[in-house]
């Protein structure tokens, strides 16, 4: 065997075990920011919605690698806010004349659509590179271990 055919084996070898052992971090990335992209993770000013726990949960492990959801902030009443003068407020008056002035922003509904296919793409890409390099192996306790290992990883670590 020649020396070129060795390393592209190694390389080969490399791939199947880092892509098999990255592959549930890539579905749950995957997943969660494309249900990120439509903010299904978190409530939102002026909406009923609340999200379900583990949703949020997940969310949170996305954006900031810690379980713990941090409480909603609460926005000061109206009536408190009302009852103040106003040149108690003039930063809450700029920000809405800025506001009011501002130009009006664009649809971000077709960039959501397409961040969210992406998302599907690379879950469904990962979802079928697995099945191959499960089907086309000689060494399916091997593979199936080191799946297994790149799930166990970060739940241990998010533990810690």
């Amino acid at each position: 065997m020649s020396l070129t055919h060795r390393v592209l084996k190694g390389c080969r070898l490399v791939h199947l075990y880092l892509g098999v052992f990255t592959a549930p971090a890539l579905l749950f990335f995957a997943i969660t920011g494309g249900l990120q992209t439509f903010g299904l993770h978190e409530t939102s000013r002026g909406s009923s919605y609340v999200p379900p726990k583990w949703l949020a949960v997940a969310g949170q492990l996305h954006k900031k690698q810690d379980m713990a959801v941090p409480p909603a902030k609460l926005r000061p009443p109206a009536a408190a806010a009302a009852g103040k003068p106003a040149s108690a407020m003039p930063a809450l008056a700029t920000r809405a004349t800025a506001a009011a002035a501002a130009p009006r922003a664009k649809n971000p509904l077709p960039l959501k659509i397409f961040v969210a296919l992406v998302a599907f793409a690379l879950a469904l890409s990962t979802l079928t590179g697995l099945y191959l390099s499960w089907k086309y192996t000689r060494h399916g306790g091997r593979i199936l271990a080191i799946f297994l290992a790149g799930i166990a990883a970060p739940i241990l670590l998010a533990l810690v």
